[in-house]
């Protein structure tokens, strides 16, 4: 069970990461009132990959 969550904890980890780069570079391009609202939909996205990749690869049937 540890080894799953190190796995479903490092894909989440890559994934925000990469993400990171994209989002600094924003700048003053979206409006403030939108940002909050935008990462709440990148965090729900993480969060479905995170699971798909947990469910093809680590999950036992």
């Amino acid at each position: 069970m540890r080894s799953v969550g190190g796995g479903v904890s490092g894909a989440c980890g890559s994934v925000v990461a990469s993400a990171s780069l994209a989002l600094a570079t924003e700048g003053a391009a979206m409006p403030q009132e939108y940002r909050a609202i935008t990462y709440v939909y990148y965090l729900v996205i993480v969060l479905i990959l995170a699971y798909g990749v947990y469910d093809t690869f680590f999950k036992k049937t």
